[in-house]
Order: C-alpha cells, then sequence, then structure tokens
C-alpha cells in the first residue's frame, strides 16, 4: 500500500423583470443572513451567540483550528486530519474519484447529522452550494446511494480522502470545527485531495523547518511523488498547513515559503482560486466560473472590449474579506431583447444562484446603477444565446461597511445589524428601484433610532429625488410613495448610543 496508494490520491489533486422563485432550502431570511455572517470567522468579525470569540491581533489560519480541535483525541488520523483506510489496496484507488453523470456533474450524496443546530446545518449548505457555484461538483442529499459521505460531529476535524466506498465519515465537530473554511477543507479531502505542502516540488516553494517539529510529528510533513495537474503551487490554498502547523517551539514557524518568507500561508476563509482550478481539471469540469477574493478588483466579460461570445454561461463570484460588496458598471453593453430573454446579467445577494436576487434579467446598454450586497459575498450571472452580441461589461467592486440596493420584491431593508443594535458612526445608503412605470410603497415595521433634539445623534432621511424627508428618529416614522420609481435611505449614527434601529419592508405600486 505505502507509497503507491499516496501517489494513486495525490493523482488527483493538487430593464428588469419579476424576480424568479428562491429554492425552498436556501430562501433567507434577515436572521438567516446574520447567522450566516456569524459563521464567517473573520470576514465581519462578528462572534457566534454561543461563544465569546474575539479577533486575535495575527488571524488564526485554518489547520491551526483544526489541530486545535484535534488535539487529545485518539482518531486514527495522519498529517493532522485525514483518516486512515485500512484495506485500501492500489487496485481499488482507481475508484477513488466520484462518478460523474451524463449531464456532466458529479453529485456527491451526504448524509448531516441532526446534532448540528440551525444555523451551522445552514453553514454546511452554504459551503457546499459554492461549489455549485464554481465548480461541477453537486453535493445532494442522501437517499439510497451506496456511497456517501457521513457528515457527523465526531472527535475533532477529519476526514477520508477521495471515496472509499459505503458511508465514510467526514468529523466535523461543533467544539471547534464549525468553520466555513474548515467545512470546505474537509469536502475537499473527500473529493480527493490531500494537503498542499505533500506536492513533490514543494521543495521549490517552501522549506520545513524539521528543528522545530517533534519527532512524532514529522510525518506530518512528508511530500509524495506527485501529478500536480499541471497547476501552480498554492500559498493560499485552503487545503495547505499554516506556517505554525506543530511547531513544538513558540514563535518558530515550521513552514517558510520562499524565496519570499513574508508570503501568507494559511488563509481562513475558504477555496483559493487554484482550488476551484484543481477541482475543475481534476473531475473534468466543463464551467465558467470566477473566484474573487480580494477586498477590491475588477471583472470583465470574455474578450471584453471586443464583442463576448455566443452562447456563453458564466459566474463570478466575489467573496471579500470584510464588509459589503459594492458593484459598479463602468461599461455595460449587452444585446437587448424583450424581458432580456436573449442576453443578460443576473446578480444575487450571496454566493450562489439560490440566494435573493438584487438585479434580475438586465441588457442593452445603459449603465447599471451601483449595487451593495447585503453580505461579503456576491454572485454576478451572465448569459448568452447564439445570436447577436455586444461589447459586454466591465465593473470594478469594492467594499462598504453598509447600506444596500434593492430591485426585487420579497426584501426587507434593515438598519446594520438588525434586529441587534446598529454600531457606532454608520453612514449608510438603502435605494429601492422599482421597474419604470412604477413607484415603491415603503412601510415601517419596526423603529428604534436614538431620540434627540433636531435627530441630531442618529437619524434617517428618506427621499425620491424630488421630496426629500427627514431626519427622523425615536420610535415613530411615516410609511412612503415615492414620486417616482425609487426611493433612496439615509441612515446615520453617532459615536453614543446605539439601539434596534429598523425594520421595512416595501412593494411596486
Amino acid at each position: 500500500m505505502g507509497q503507491m496508494i499516496y501517489l494513486l490520491l495525490l493523482l488527483f489533486v493538487a430593464e428588469l423583470v419579476t424576480s424568479v422563485p428562491l429554492s425552498p432550502t436556501l430562501q433567507l431570511s434577515v436572521s438567516g443572513l446574520n447567522e450566516y455572517e456569524k459563521s464567517f470567522d473573520g470576514i465581519k468579525k462578528i462572534a457566534r451567540p454561543d461563544s465569546d470569540i474575539k479577533e486575535a491581533e495575527e488571524p488564526e489560519g485554518i489547520f491551526s483550528k483544526i489541530i486545535k480541535a484535534n488535539k487529545g483525541n485518539t482518531m486514527p488520523v495522519r498529517d493532522g486530519d485525514i483518516m486512515i483506510t485500512p484495506g485500501r489496496s492500489a487496485i481499488n484507488c482507481t475508484k477513488c474519484l466520484w462518478p460523474k453523470s451524463a449531464d456532466g456533474t458529479v453529485n456527491v450524496p451526504y448524509n448531516l447529522s441532526s446534532d448540528y443546530n440551525d444555523w451551522q446545518h445552514y453553514l454546511f449548505k452554504i459551503a457546499m452550494a459554492e461549489y455549485e457555484s464554481l465548480t461541477c461538483i453537486r453535493f445532494v442529499n442522501w437517499t439510497d446511494q451506496k456511497d456517501y459521505i457521513n457528515i457527523v460531529s465526531g472527535r475533532g476535524c477529519a476526514g477520508y480522502v477521495g471515496r472509499v466506498g459505503g458511508g465514510q465519515s467526514v468529523s466535523v465537530s461543533t467544539a471547534g470545527c464549525i468553520n466555513f473554511g474548515i467545512i470546505q477543507h474537509e469536502l475537499n479531502h473527500a473529493l480527493g485531495f490531500y494537503h498542499e505542502h505533500m506536492r513533490s516540488d514543494r521543495d521549490d516553494y517552501v522549506n520545513i523547518m524539521y528543528q522545530y517539529i517533534s519527532p512524532g510529528d514529522t510525518p506530518n510533513f512528508d511530500k509524495i511523488d506527485t501529478n500536480n495537474l499541471g497547476l501552480e503551487y498554492d500559498y493560499g490554498s485552503v487545503m495547505h498547513y499554516d506556517k505554525w502547523s506543530f511547531s513544538n517551539t513558540s514563535g518558530q514557524p515550521t513552514i517558510v515559503p520562499k524565496p519570499d518568507p513574508n508570503v501568507e500561508i494559511g488563509q481562513r476563509y475558504g477555496m483559493s482560486v487554484l482550488d476551484v482550478s484543481k477541482i475543475n481539471k481534476l473531475y473534468q469540469c466543463d464551467v465558467c466560473s470566477n473566484l474573487l477574493y480580494n477586498n477590491n478588483g475588477t471583472l470583465t466579460s470574455a474578450n471584453y472590449p471586443s464583442a463576448y461570445s455566443n452562447n456563453a454561461n458564466c459566474v463570478w463570484l466575489i467573496r471579500t474579506q470584510s464588509n459589503q460588496v459594492t458593484l459598479n458598471f463602468v461599461a455595460f453593453d449587452i444585446q437587448s431583447s424583450p424581458n432580456c430573454m436573449s442576453d443578460y446579467i443576473r446578480i444575487y445577494d450571496g454566493p450562489t444562484k439560490n440566494y435573493p436576487l438584487i438585479l434580475d434579467r438586465t441588457c442593452g446598454s445603459g449603465l447599471v446603477p451601483p449595487i451593495i450586497a447585503s453580505t461579503s459575498q456576491l454572485l454576478v450571472e451572465f448569459s448568452s444565446d447564439s445570436s447577436v452580441t455586444g461589447a459586454g461589461f466591465k465593473a470594478s467592486y469594492s467594499t462598504v461597511n453598509c447600506g444596500g440596493t434593492y430591485y426585487t420584491l420579497e426584501r426587507n431593508v434593515t438598519s446594520p445589524n438588525y434586529p441587534n443594535n446598529y454600531g457606532p458612526n454608520m453612514y449608510c445608503i438603502f435605494t429601492v428601484t422599482a421597474p419604470v412605470g412604477k413607484k415603491v410603497s415603503m412601510t415601517f415595521v419596526e423603529f428604534h433610532l436614538e431620540s434627540f433634539p433636531y435627530c441630531g445623534c442618529d437619524s434617517l432621511r428618506v427621499t425620491d429625488g424630488v421630496n426629500p424627508q427627514g431626519p427622523f428618529c425615536g420610535e415613530s416614522i411615516p410609511n412612503f410613495i415615492s414620486a417616482g420609481n425609487f426611493l433612496q435611505l439615509t441612515f446615520i449614527s453617532d459615536g453614543s448610543t446605539d439601539l434596534k434601529g429598523f425594520l421595512a419592508e416595501y412593494t411596486f405600486i
């Protein structure tokens, strides 16, 4: 078994219309969005409701969390979190990949333990759904399939590499492992990936500091003669050890990147661009997907500023490391058709198409108004048919502390952190835009802002470009109907008292 099994396994590594219905399993409420943000350790710096987690001066990477969660348990693992497969032989390893369906997708059945609470279930679903946006992997509910992954709150964070047959365990303990990046780390193991530092060419990219590693831990740093799928080494992989993994000397790293020792490794946000590329190459996924993970950047249609291709179906997932995504189109030229049925852009308020639409099918040559997502993730979908094409689009993105843009029904407008108290020193702009020819009718269900003469501390102003009203504070505010097709809310808080804020419902009339 030994070296051959690892070699074989490592071959796998290395003008607007009505919104469409949401998937019943992933519809979002206001509270659902709040809980989702709490699960991203470090993205919004909000602790889980049952914890008192504080942000470290140097962010703790995924693998440091895994080691901490696994400390002291007796799971039969190697490399920190990889379950040992008893009796596996090289000949059986040809079945380590999950099979591909006739439609080109790879279905991975899973069973999720009832030990997890609602928001933990939700976090798993979102982590899995990101694979659906970016790859051909589809995590599907297990029914009676022979082979599936059984996700349980076991002893720490651990799982098998690849498909091993039957109901293979993936342990994601509620005591230390409930983290977006850890979940994707363990799911990548199940898809057939080892840790990045085990690559055959790793010595060209990192130095292993064995002098700071205890003898019993050195096997965790073995490298193997691997096929690296023709893709470069990935310091930012969700599968990479942290710089301090298994160090027995305080302040001394066990992995040092080269030639630049200051290169960051051990990120904690989720799959990297190369992680996505490796999955798509390993499973020969025919997808057009792009992951944008910096706090600012640009995205364009293919061939821009030349005409885009026919029969395109591409997505861009923007996942910033903090705050809310804001997207601004600087060029927009997409073939116009009735109801944008030919070529169009859609924008979703989250990482998958199961999230609410911020912007439904949009086409033509007019610029799209600025977009503000409600969280740190936003998905842009572009589709074209086989007819005429246009020059396409170019957009830039960055982050803001608060605010939002709303073009579709079935959504609420809330102050930051609602139903919890809003924060100090906020300046937020919310814009609700109805289809041309309609007006916005807005009703405030709750309104609790600090009361002060002339609303000089915290306030809300409302305008439709014709009738500016406010400021409003205290416990009451009138309802509004716009003169045109939009309403804009400007919310301001000072540095003192923070209250619950507001919840507004709107409709188009």
